[in-house]
């Protein structure tokens, strides 16, 4: 359980500074901070997916609108008709006032030529297209940061999975991978695995909570055998399945297999997503097994144990299970302060250590969360030119820092008070909308706000089974991403929650 001491005030002078300095940021900085706070708002999934690849290119401050470049259409169109009311929100709360975004099409490789020739003809004059928000690659990394290998780029001419093909992040290696006593054995497996694929362990799975590090190890895992001329291929459950059932529209199926099945190493993040969907499974039990008696390495993770993976096939989850299974547990303070020192290398202005103690001591779900903390606070002092002190760390997380623990009952009573059913209602069996959207957002709030497992869910809402409440969780989750009204209901109800409105 996470505990929060008082908060503390800022002093006068950052108070006055935040509400009274002009903004004058970079493109870069700007972007960064937006992410920063948009990675603690969706899921692990969506971020990483849609908005992570994307960079900034140019601010106008005149017009104050943001130009962010996006690597494909099909990207730029999510962005724009699912997401561009969060981001949009989230830039105007960064800049403290209306501001606007736009996204093109546009490679992080076309935006360094622009930047270059742009710089050619200014005779170095500064412009607004910035390359800052590029990752910079640390002293270590030209070794494990390769361009990708000519077998990788022409292994299927199937153009969706080539481009998956692609996506190993040069920035998750094991030399940037923080091991501590949580993730010992997963980070073992892992190298194990990638020193000899389909010798150690085969499937490996990795599982764990959301933002402990499983992506960045997969990623690790891949690049080794990568740089040994093997085909390597890290793709997501939810792009698998949506590469599937595009291959069935497009009368590509024979290619989506060759893509999936003809590979050296076979990485698949979030595989608890395919559970419930028939077709997905029946198509992912055939490419496992092609894979496995071909000799071929699988790797996969989950956020949970497959035997907790509600609704998946008994075959897959005893394919799962016939590998080596290993958890990834929250990280302990010792850890936590040493990824922020580790990440604090980067940053773009020296992090003061009691600035990188204060976070580790107040942040203590996920790595995913801290970084975002830190990353938020750095960009912060940036934008707005100011120490970069506790002071300035508490002023600016303040809606983390005074989030106190809140029980179930509190919890469903903030749900009822907001949607004005009872709790009998609430807990008792009635179908009608009117109690089912506020019991499913119940179960996805009790799940966020308070960690209890899908059985003490449902046994606090009426003695309901685990399945029930993991459906509930992801259907509410799903809808909030993509459902301005059910997102502002969710936030509603939080304020009422932790400003104590559903408190007994």
């Amino acid at each position: 359980m996470i505990t929060h001491s008082p908060p503390v005030s800022a002093p006068p002078d950052i108070t006055r500074e935040f509400s009274t300095k002009p903004l004058t940021p970079n493109a870069a900085h700007l972007w960064q901070a937006a992410l920063g706070e948009l990675q603690l708002q969706m899921t692990k999934a969506t971020f990483d997916t849609w908005v992570k690849p994307t960079f900034a290119l140019s601010y106008d401050m005149e017009r104050s609108l943001l130009t962010v470049g996006v690597r494909n259409a099909y990207a730029k169109q999510w962005l724009e008709n699912r997401l561009y009311g969060m981001i949009e929100r989230t830039l105007n709360h960064v800049l403290n006032h209306p501001a606007e975004i736009r996204f093109v099409l546009k490679t992080r490789e076309e935006s360094e030529g622009d930047e270059l020739a742009a710089r050619e003809a200014n005779n170095g004059a500064s412009t607004f297209v910035s390359t800052d928000a590029m990752p910079q690659a640390r002293p270590n990394d030209s070794v494990q940061t390769p361009m990708l290998t000519d077998k990788v780029r022409s292994a299927s001419q199937y153009t969706p999975s080539r481009s998956q093909a692609a996506t190993l992040n040069p920035k998750y290696t094991f030399d940037a991978y923080i091991v501590g006593n949580s993730n010992r054995l997963a980070h073992a497996a892992c190298i194990a695995v990638a020193e000899r694929p389909a010798e150690a362990y085969n499937p490996l799975f990795l599982y764990g909570g959301t933002g402990l590090g499983k992506t960045h190890l997969l990623h690790a895992l891949g690049w080794i055998p990568q740089l040994r001329g093997k085909h390597v291929v890290y793709v997501s459950s939810e792009t698998f399945t949506n590469e599937m059932v595009n291959s069935i529209r497009t009368q590509t199926t024979e290619e989506f297999r060759r893509a999936y099945r003809e590979v050296d190493v076979l990485l698949v993040d979030d595989i608890q997503f395919i559970a419930g969907k028939e077709s997905t499974q029946e198509e992912f039990f055939h490419t496992f097994n092609s894979l496995h008696a071909a000799n071929k390495q699988i790797v996969l993770s989950s956020d949970r144990h497959p035997r907790a993976i509600a609704t998946l096939e008994e075959r897959l989850r005893s394919r799962f299970e016939g590998g080596l299974i290993a958890d990834i547990q929250p990280p302990d303070f010792e850890t936590r302060a040493a990824i922020l020192r580790f990440k604090a290398e980067a940053q773009p202005m020296a992090v003061p250590s009691e600035v990188i103690d204060f976070l580790s001591r107040k942040i203590q779900s996920n790595i995913r969360e801290l970084n975002g903390a830190l990353t938020r606070v750095v960009a912060y002092a940036q934008l707005m030119q100011a120490p970069l002190t506790v002071d300035l760390a508490t002023t600016v997380l303040q809606d983390i820092l005074t989030q106190t623990p809140v029980s179930m009952d509190q919890v469903i009573n903030a749900v009822c008070d907001y949607y004005r059913v009872s709790v009998e209602d609430l807990k008792g069996r009635g179908r009608n909308k009117e109690v089912v959207t506020p019991r499913q957002m119940a179960m996805y709030l009790l799940r966020e706000a308070t960690g209890s497992s899908l059985p003490q869910i449902g046994e606090a809402l009426g003695g309901r089974d685990h399945t029930t409440v993991m459906y509930s969780v992801e259907k509410i989750g799903q809808e909030i991403e993509q459902d301005d009204q059910r997102r502002r209901e969710m936030l509603a109800i939080k304020e009422r929650l932790y400003n104590g409105q559903g408190r007994n």
